[in-house]
């Protein structure tokens, strides 16, 4: 039985917070120089060349890449051999967030209710978590810093089966394209498909998680992935949403079991800040 301190994940989740927010992946950078070969628009080449030199600034002075810091997303794949030990799990996430985001000027963004009470918390925190048991005697954990403008231009729908897969990649197009400029292309886009309505866009934010660009590994959903990736990048969007080829950087597709009479559907758009950082202690 690994025991693992409370105290070491707050430290942990701390740094997270900071290297999310000033060193974008290599998976999104290595897309993004891919994008710039690719766009035919003068303009959208010039809007990629600034994004990729902010991404070199935001590193160098350790700054962040965007003002919107986001909501911090924490993914924790728990070993079922760990022993969590000195206090709450979940209170020593969101100390971790509270102490990165002070520490990196990072600005606030969460308020304390989503109707009756939107004064701001003043810490970014409650985190929202996701956890999940697996075996071995590990604690995964990833932050995923949400922005509001990409996570707005989400959508959830309840398709019938008889939509079919026509039906799925017509909600993912139009949903994209209806986003327009408002997500910050180029985007990385996250779709779920199948469980219920909730395990659906559970799964479209987590297929953001996945190395920017890396396929499905079942072969007819990377093949589908492929074939929205290219539809998204014809549709003319461009980016940031004023025209040209590189409207997506990627499509992820994660799936699930459903029942006979469902097909839900959901997407969750990433902007080209498509941040992620990840520890195991």
């Amino acid at each position: 039985m690994k025991e693992i301190s409370v105290l070491k994940i707050t430290e942990k989740v701390k740094n997270l917070c900071l290297e999310a927010a000033y060193d974008l992946g290599g998976d999104v950078e290595g897309l993004l120089r891919e994008g710039l070969a690719k766009e035919e628009s003068e303009f959208g080449r010039y809007i990629i060349g600034q994004i990729l030199d902010n991404i070199e600034v935001s590193r160098r002075e350790r700054t962040a890449l965007c003002q919107d810091t986001g909501v911090a997303v924490v993914y924790l794949e728990i070993g079922q051999d760990v022993h969590i030990t000195g206090g709450s799990l979940q209170e020593a996430i969101h100390e971790g967030v509270r102490q990165g985001y002070a520490a990196g000027y990072l600005r606030k963004s969460v308020v304390i209710d989503p109707l009756f009470n939107r004064s701001n918390t003043q810490d970014n925190t409650p985190a929202v978590i996701h956890t999940e048991i697996v075996p071995g005697d590990d604690l995964k954990i990833m932050l995923v810093p949400k922005g509001g403008g990409a996570e707005n231009m989400s959508a959830v729908k309840m398709l019938k089966p008889s939509d079919g897969i026509e039906g799925v990649k017509d909600f993912i197009l139009r949903t994209v394209v209806e986003a327009g400029g408002n997500s910050c292309p180029p985007i990385i886009v996250g779709v779920g498909v199948g469980g219920t309505m909730e395990k659906a866009a559970m799964l479209a934010k987590k297929a953001l998680t996945r190395k920017a660009g890396t396929p499905n590994s079942n072969p007819d959903y990377a093949r589908l992935e492929k074939e929205l990736l290219e539809m998204i990048n014809l549709s003319g969007v461009g980016p940031q949403g004023l025209g040209g080829l590189v409207t997506a950087l990627a499509v992820h597709i994660e799936q699930h079991p459903t029942h006979i009479a469902s097909l839900p559907v959901a997407v969750n758009i990433n902007c080209h800040a498509s941040r992620h950082a990840e520890a195991i202690l």
